[in-house]
């Protein structure tokens, strides 16, 4: 999400526009906050024309729900502070990215103060997800908690002047929870496609991230978190251990990468490789490299949260094993564009090996994926579309 936030100001920026940012400091996705970054002051900076302002918040080591709660709770109250001294700016657009939804009070009471239009832009349904994979103990899901999430849900849904977000399926949950067509509007996320064009495998970095010998690399990169499920790959290693020609690569870091190593240790597998989240300039020759991409997602999520990982594997033509329900977003896109990706059943270990196996037979080079890429995913026709309906 940093990603696309920091990609959309820099475009507004070219476009003469003034763009302030109030933000965190970085700590994705280690829960950890990077170093010559401060967790407990202010901070202001110039990055690609626009003025960043970085907000205190409270990480915490192991997140918990209730602590990601508290987490959550302390850039709400930070970044309120910050808003009240940007009223001397006065925007004419405030642009809320979600999560978090906690923050709708404060950038909506904002707005009004300055005289801003509002805008929420969804990337993650963040309450149905909390709810949807069991963060919380079962009496905490149906208590009063509950309840309450959702009913703040619908009040901060329905007092924004535009709720985007970033699918259609996500568009058509946010019909169901009763926005209005009229203050609905789709920004998907995007590639910067002329960077994943024409990307030669690089066996240095292959090599460099562990992997020996000439393999077929299965490459699952991106957040290690609870939403994702990541078991069913250790689980897809050890029933894959015999095939010499096939290694599975581990690429990023997150709440689970730990618990998930540890599997893969206790199983003794040879055939999985951990590496760290890798420098983005070096993204397009990571993904060039694989010859199978591993989207995984718990049951449930595909419609709450959208891997925004997709829209660089299809740019650079890459070959995706995506788990989602064929009646989601990710499923029907499948069903539209045949062989674009293979989609299999989440949480099934049996599912993703039929995948894998499916995958592995395709043509190495995905023209399809790369093709919708160029179609849809581009960042400047993207960006140019949105703010140009809401200039009309």
């Amino acid at each position: 999400m940093a990603k696309y936030t920091s990609e959309m100001a820099e475009w507004l920026v070219k476009q003469g526009h003034e763009v302030h940012v109030v933000t965190a400091p970085p700590y994705y996705p280690g829960w950890k906050v990077w170093p010559k970054y401060s967790k407990y002051f202010y901070s202001r900076s110039i990055i690609s024309g626009s003025i960043v302002w970085r907000c205190p918040i409270f990480v915490p080591s192991r997140p918990s729900s209730i602590l990601r709660i508290l987490h959550l709770t302390s850039f709400v109250f930070s970044s309120a502070l910050m808003l009240a001294i940007q009223l001397f700016w006065r925007p004419n657009l405030v642009f809320l990215v979600a999560p978090t939804l906690l923050c709708a009070p404060s950038a909506l009471l904002f707005s009004k103060l300055s005289g801003a239009k509002s805008i929420l832009h969804i990337q993650d349904f963040e309450v149905d997800a909390l709810f949807g994979l069991d963060l919380l103990s079962e009496r905490t899901r149906h208590s009063i908690f509950k309840r309450l999430a959702f009913y703040f849900e619908s009040i901060a849904l329905s007092k924004f002047d535009i709720v985007s977000s970033i699918s259609p399926g996500m568009i058509k949950r946010l019909r169901d929870k009763g926005v209005s067509n009229k203050c609905i509007s789709f920004l998907p996320n995007w590639s910067e496609l002329n960077r994943f064009k024409n990307v030669e495998v690089s066996q240095k970095l292959i090599k460099e991230l562990g992997i020996r010998g000439e393999k077929k690399v299965i490459l699952y990169s991106g957040n290690m978190g609870e939403k994702q499920g990541l078991e069913s790959i250790v689980l897809a290693a050890q029933k894959l251990q015999t095939r010499e020609d096939l290694v599975f690569l581990l690429v990023g870091d997150g709440a689970s990468k730990k618990y998930i190593r540890s599997m893969a240790i206790d199983l003794n597998l040879s055939n999985l490789v951990f590496a760290p989240l890798q420098a983005y300039e070096d993204l397009p020759s990571l993904l060039a490299s694989a010859d199978v991409h591993l989207v995984i997602q718990k049951t449930g999520v595909a419609d709450a949260v959208l891997p925004s990982k997709l829209t660089n594997i299809f740019a650079v033509g890459g070959n995706a094993v995506i788990t989602a329900d064929i009646s989601t977003t990710l499923g029907q896109l499948a069903e539209d564009y045949p062989g674009i990706a293979v989609i299999v059943q989440p949480e099934s270990v049996e599912s993703l090996l039929s995948g894998i196996h499916k995958a592995l037979n395709m043509p190495r080079f995905n023209g399809i994926a790369q093709a919708y890429a160029q179609e849809f995913l581009d960042k400047e026709k993207i960006l140019s579309r949105f703010f140009g309906e809401l200039d009309e």
